[in-house]
């Protein structure tokens, strides 16, 4: 008993001697301590994730719209919903893609994606999936699961429909069991601008690695985390309701610049599915670097990966100014009237030799 006045007398005068900007400090420490939004260690090794929320989506979803204001911007036949941000409804011919309107500048990070893909379709009557996009431009529509082709970043897709396996089986030709695939399949690729998304094969010739990852119509939720340190790809899912990350693809050596934009869209044809994206949370990543890897890691202008050439990007010539273009055709004339006169004398002294000839 004693000992218990004597703790609560203790704590008493030392209670006292607190000013309120120190209760104040305190207070705020316990908060930041309880709320869980402080760095959070993963892996074995010094590596610490930060949410960053302004490349984040979570419900309700308040940052997405048109606005200047929003973070997020929709585009195509993407709505918001109250448990999901749909990219495209079970409907044929549909696109529609989420695009975040901050530039990300971190070195190392990982993207976390709760997704669903569901619809009416029986197998291997769906499609297309949807791709998970870091790229030097955002908010243009094409080909390419519902953006543009020849982009200049990385690209993930989940593709669900297997384009060459039906046309293999058109052909009445079979694939070798070493290179057959089973979809719906996840792959990467890494693009400087010049190469194109070859659907007809499934992205095959450009890919950097892939998995099979069955997603479709699933009662649990399912997960693709795309990460990128020390210039290191990896792909992970849980895909299996068991809330443990399976690997996918790994790649060293990937050079992502900074100051790219995160997105993910899709896209249906003649056939469809309903494409959801529930939340995007993006963390920075710290990691300890020797001053050796400082030196190897700095910054890369245009993606690209060790190991792997990429065709290089030839820029369009500009036009040609009205003078340019004036002086082109007066020169070419002068030379074609020079080349006529040359032509006449020629002809001329020619045929003075030839009269020569006879007399």
């Amino acid at each position: 008993m004693a000992v218990i006045l004597g703790l609560s007398g203790w704590w008493q005068r030392w209670r006292r001697r607190l000013s309120a900007r120190d209760c104040s400090r305190m207070l705020l420490l316990l908060l930041l301590l309880g709320s869980g939004q402080g760095p959070r260690q993963v892996g074995a090794g010094q590596t610490f994730e930060y949410l960053k929320r302004e490349h984040s989506l979570s419900k309700p979803y308040q940052g997405v719209g048109t606005g200047g204001s929003s973070l997020w911007n929709l585009m195509g036949n993407a709505m918001v919903m109250t448990q999901y941000i749909r990219l495209t409804p079970d409907m044929q011919s549909k696109q529609g893609a989420l695009w975040n309107r901050v530039p990300c500048f971190l070195r190392d990070w990982e993207l976390q994606v709760h997704f669903k893909i569901h619809g009416q379709g029986k197998k291997n009557l769906h499609g297309d999936g949807l791709a998970i996009w870091y790229t030097k431009d955002r908010m243009q529509p094409g080909p390419v699961f519902g953006n543009m082709d020849k982009f200049v970043g990385l690209g993930v897709f989940i593709d669900t429909y297997p384009n060459e396996e039906k046309q293999q089986e058109a052909q009445k030709r079979r694939y070798s069991p070493g290179v057959q695939r089973v979809f719906p399949y996840i792959s990467a690729m890494v693009n400087n601008g010049s190469l194109s998304y070859d659907h007809e094969r499934d992205g095959r010739p450009t890919e950097l690695g892939g998995c099979t990852a069955i997603v479709r119509n699933l009662h649990y939720d399912t997960f693709l985390v795309i990460r990128y340190v020390k210039r290191h790809l990896t792909i992970m899912m849980d895909i299996d309701g068991k809330h443990e990350w399976r690997d996918c693809i790994e790649v060293p050596g990937v050079r992502l610049p900074r100051g790219y934009y995160f997105g993910t869209s899709s896209i249906t044809g003649d056939l469809s599915d309903n494409h959801d994206v529930i939340s995007l949370k993006l963390f920075e990543l710290t990691v300890e670097r020797t001053p050796e890897e400082e030196k190897l890691h700095r910054d890369v202008f245009l993606p690209s990966v060790d190991n792997m050439k990429l065709p290089e990007m030839t820029a369009p010539l500009p036009p040609l100014s009205g003078l340019a273009l004036f002086l082109i055709v007066f020169f070419s004339l002068v030379f074609s009237v020079f080349a006529i006169v040359i032509g006449i004398i020629l002809y001329n002294k020619w045929q003075e030799q030839s009269r020569k000839r006879f007399y």
